[in-house]
């Protein structure tokens, strides 16, 4: 605690400190809120212009890119049900909905307290157990990571809606346009149909952003034009009374927990965490039925974790020099700029820099937190412009965004093709949730289901013998077995119901 407070003094040792975190945070939240252009990408940009800066203000600058970028997704998703981000994606779910009844305030304001609250938990997590998790992410290899992944793939059955039928063929078909591209290991094309824009599969940011925002575009054209309802903005306070509050608390330390353990195994990420954390909020809510209807609780879920997953994703950077996701590799490469090697011996031979490092998390967070608070007013004018003149705005963000992720006109396409399947699949009120799931955990299950294999030769028994992957392999398998006996007594029930009625 005395170096993580004397840490304080020397990141406003320079005036223009506050002016690199405030303004690298509003620059976040401004990629962040606009689908497509993600807090790697504000990064990217950036870099640049750190590379003469020492490096205390170099990472004042990145840090609040980053923390700023992941919490700014909130804004669109649920302003125009659009997830500025991938991290953002769950926010959509409920956030919509209750922008849709009059309730963005309150959306707005839980998800911003609860996004501070979630970058705390990891902050806090890296303070004071950062050497503890570095050594037990030793113990994760590609066995384990499969395991997990596994894992989350049986956490779709919370996020299938009223149909586990549907559900699954939502899953399936995210796990086939997964396959589309060069396959893992052997780099073998695959459903590319002598396509070479294919080789590559499709990315990430532009079939997540076409799949909700394009999709949204086009069931709006459809819609008949009505007027916001504001009559609800003008509401005071965080828009919760303590009691929601509190009552939420075990839903937001569960939520962060999950976030910093998902961000801190490497290739995974922010992405995956907050769709987790949703499915096991879900899961253990009294009343799941209500997940999507616009309930706070969701939103809680989504946010804490997608913000405690920053935290998480620094514990291997720092601890091992392994990048957790694309923007702590770009954090990596700013540490070689500066001279500096993260790995086993950097936290003990760089003690305070760390320190220094944790600090302006935590001043980043408050920044962050403030100028979203404080901005809430000017967020919710969204909703006043008329959907003529919105619309082919957000049509313009997206594409933008979507050609950003690698600059090639291909993810352009991505954009508007996964936008048509999701349209498609809303009329067939198929939910877009488990397509998610399957393409973005498909490949991780893939690739190292494929190595585990190659290093065990073949044997597969070797997932179940090895302590934590035999665990999650039995949770997978227990959470099979609870589903399908769930649903089993769901139809009973059901069909019970019906012979009374009659």
């Amino acid at each position: 605690m005395s170096e993580f407070l004397a840490a304080f003094p020397q990141i406003f040792s320079s005036p223009a400190a506050l002016l690199l975190i405030f303004g690298g945070c509003i620059i976040g939240i401004i990629f962040g809120s606009i689908p497509g252009l993600t807090a790697g990408i504000a990064i990217a940009l950036f870099l640049p212009l750190t590379f003469k800066m020492d490096i205390v203000p170099s990472f004042t600058l990145l840090l609040s890119l980053y923390i700023g970028g992941i919490s700014g997704g909130l804004i669109s998703a649920i302003l125009l049900k659009i997830p500025g981000t991938p991290a953002s994606v769950a926010t959509v779910f409920d956030g919509g909905p209750m922008a849709d009844r009059g309730e963005a305030w309150k959306a707005l304001s839980v998800s911003i307290v609860f996004s501070f609250i979630g970058t705390l938990i990891g902050v806090l997590v890296l303070c004071f157990l950062t050497p503890v998790l570095g050594a037990i992410s030793l113990k994760f290899g590609v066995f384990e990571y499969f395991s997990i992944a596994l894992f989350s793939l049986t956490l779709v059955s919370a996020l299938c809606g009223d149909s586990i039928v549907k559900g699954l063929l939502a899953c399936l078909i995210g796990l086939f346009l997964a396959c589309v591209g060069s396959a893992p290991i052997d780099g073998f094309a695959r459903y590319t149909f002598g396509i070479h824009a294919l080789d590559a599969g499709f990315h990430e940011v532009p079939a997540l952003v076409g799949l909700f925002a394009i999709s949204e575009l086009l069931n709006n054209t459809q819609a008949k034009e009505a007027k916001a309802n504001l009559a609800r903005f003008e509401r005071k306070g965080f828009g919760m009374s303590a009691k929601e509050f509190f009552g939420q608390m075990p839903n937001a330390f569960r939520s962060g927990l999950i976030g910093v353990f998902v961000g801190i195994l490497p290739g995974i990420g922010g992405s995956v965490c907050n769709l987790l954390a949703y499915g096991v909020a879900k899961k253990s809510s009294k009343k799941p039925e209500r997940f999507g209807t616009g309930i706070i609780d969701g939103l809680v879920a989504s946010e804490t974790s997608n913000n405690a997953c920053i935290g998480g994703t620094m514990v291997p950077l720092l601890t091992l020099g392994i990048p957790g996701d694309a923007v702590t590799a770009i954090l990596l490469g700013a540490f070689t700029i500066n001279g500096l090697t993260p790995g086993p011996m950097f936290y003990s031979e760089n003690i305070k820099l760390i320190y220094v490092i944790f600090a302006l998390m935590f001043v980043c967070a408050i920044a962050t937190f403030l100028i979203q608070y404080f901005g809430i007013r000017g967020f919710t004018q969204l909703l006043r412009i008329p959907k003529n003149i919105l619309l082919p705005m957000v049509l313009v963000m997206c594409i933008v965004g979507s050609f950003a992720a690698n600059n090639r006109i291909f993810d352009v396409w991505t954009l508007l093709l996964w936008g048509v399947l999701g349209f498609v699949m809303n009329r067939f009120e198929l939910p877009l949730t488990p397509i998610i799931m399957g393409f973005i955990l498909g490949p991780i299950c893939e690739k190292y289901l494929r190595r585990g294999l190659m290093m065990s030769q073949n044997d597969f028994s070797v997932f179940f013998t090895r302590k934590i992957s035999g665990a999650f392999l039995i949770l997978a398998i227990a959470m099979v077995v609870f589903t399908f006996a769930a649903q089993m007594m769901r139809i009973r029930k059901q069909s019970s119901d019906g012979k009374g009625d009659s």
